[in-house]
């Protein structure tokens, strides 16, 4: 993989301006209570550029003219932490993952950038400057407030949105973590597919998803699992997961296992005994025949944002037509989110995911739904592509999706 890292700042360095350096942080641990820490997950641009997941490390480029550089610091062995915690990753180690030769310690990092400042007349920094929440303060924020304090006339500018555009296409690397994340998340769905039984707690078939996961060595889930039975599945991130599945019901269950920190996103819907009756049968065939619809439409050049007209027009028509909606604008009542979203290294992946072209190697997620609280009813039925040059393919399509194949699987057929 480190060919991968070193291609990524190659691309990255194209995007910077001469006399410039960039700085990335891959993040700190968050104290939970005590002497608890909450586990540790790195910047994902700081991992994307690097392969490394420690916490409290720097990556520094600078470009000037043809010279392009990248320097790494880590943090100093100490003995006495390494018996209760571990040893921290040695400069070697740091060398190979991330195939950048010049790693220093953390203590050396500001008279390092100093000299390189002065001596390389840096005129630029850039930063990872992604901040969604007005209020939130950044490691990267604060180091920017001591660069504009200690060079005024050195421009800061956001490289956030140049390093999304990089991660939008995704390499052979990146495809390959993707599809293993999605196929051990497909084996924890299976699993709950075939020990789903209606007065079991929600939580109790969870177990089901994370011992899936665990026995086929997935360390960590993309996101929070939402195991959701009737009403609760109109919630969109219902995550208490602790109500007791009914008979009769459906039972929503968003899940995603990481892989080499890439995401996958699956969701199913089923019926908690096994069969659907007929009204559930009815409304999860709209939405699965919504998905199959997007999944057709996908395309190189295809505008991102029309995935979700072209569903939302096509629920007008098959809403109607059962007599749930009689005005086109009623579908907001029962679909109210996008169909789909980017999927990476996080699960709603660097980017905007309404804007612009559909592009061959991006992987994205399709995933239409209803919600009719009032029937104690929730349906969603996601699958993750991959744009191809003439279309699109459904990574791992072995999932039981149709009615018939839910209802045989749940009914011991193998």
């Amino acid at each position: 993989m480190q060919h991968f890292y070193i291609s990524n700042r190659e691309r990255l360095f194209e995007r910077l301006e001469d006399n410039s350096a960039a700085v990335f942080f891959s993040g700190s641990e968050v104290r939970k209570m005590g002497d608890e820490n909450y586990p540790f997950t790195p910047n994902s641009n700081f991992f994307y550029l690097t392969g490394l997941d420690r916490p409290n490390q720097i990556l520094f480029l600078v470009k000037t003219g043809t010279e392009k550089t990248a320097a790494l610091f880590i943090e100093h062995s100490d003995e006495e932490k390494a018996k209760w915690v571990g040893e921290v990753i040695k400069k070697d180690e740091a060398a190979q993952i991330s195939g950048i030769e010049d790693v220093k310690y953390i203590p050396d990092f500001y008279p390092y950038i100093a000299g390189v400042i002065f001596n390389k007349r840096i005129e630029n920094i850039y930063l990872d400057l992604e901040n969604r929440y007005f209020d939130l303060d950044t490691t990267e924020l604060g180091f920017a407030k001591k660069i504009a304090e200690k060079y005024p006339y050195i421009s800061v500018n956001n490289i956030y949105n140049d390093i999304a555009e990089l991660r939008r296409i995704k390499s052979r690397p990146e495809l390959d973590s993707i599809e293993k994340a999605v196929e051990i998340t497909g084996k924890g769905i299976e699993n709950m597919l075939k020990n789903v039984h209606p007065d079991m707690y929600e939580y109790q078939l969870e177990a089901y998803f994370d011992f899936a996961l665990k026995t086929n060595g997935v360390k960590d889930l993309a996101f929070k699992s939402i195991v959701a039975s009737g009403k609760n599945a109109a919630v969109l991130h219902y995550s208490d997961n602790n109500c007791v599945i009914k008979d009769n019901s459906l039972v929503l269950c968003d899940v995603g296992a990481k892989w080499q920190y890439y995401s996958g996103d699956i969701t199913r819907t089923f019926p908690a005994n096994g069969k659907f009756t007929e009204r559930q049968k009815q409304l999860y065939n709209i939405v699965l025949e919504g998905q199959k619809l997007i999944i057709d439409t996908i395309k190189p050049g295809v505008p991102f944002k029309s995935l979700n007209e072209t569903l939302i027009k096509y629920y007008e028509k098959a809403l109607s037509d059962i007599g749930l909606i009689e005005k086109p604008e009623d579908v907001k009542k029962y679909y109210w989110h996008g169909v789909s979203h980017l999927l990476g290294l996080e699960t709603h992946d660097a980017g905007r995911h309404n804007e612009g072209m559909l592009e061959e190697g991006m992987v994205l997620t399709v995933e239409p739904g209803l919600y009719i609280a009032d029937e104690n009813i929730g349906i969603r039925i996601e699958d993750d592509v991959v744009v191809t040059w003439d279309g699109c393919k459904v990574i791992y399509d072995n999932i039981p999706k149709t009615v018939e194949d839910i209802e045989r699987i749940m009914g011991g057929a193998d």
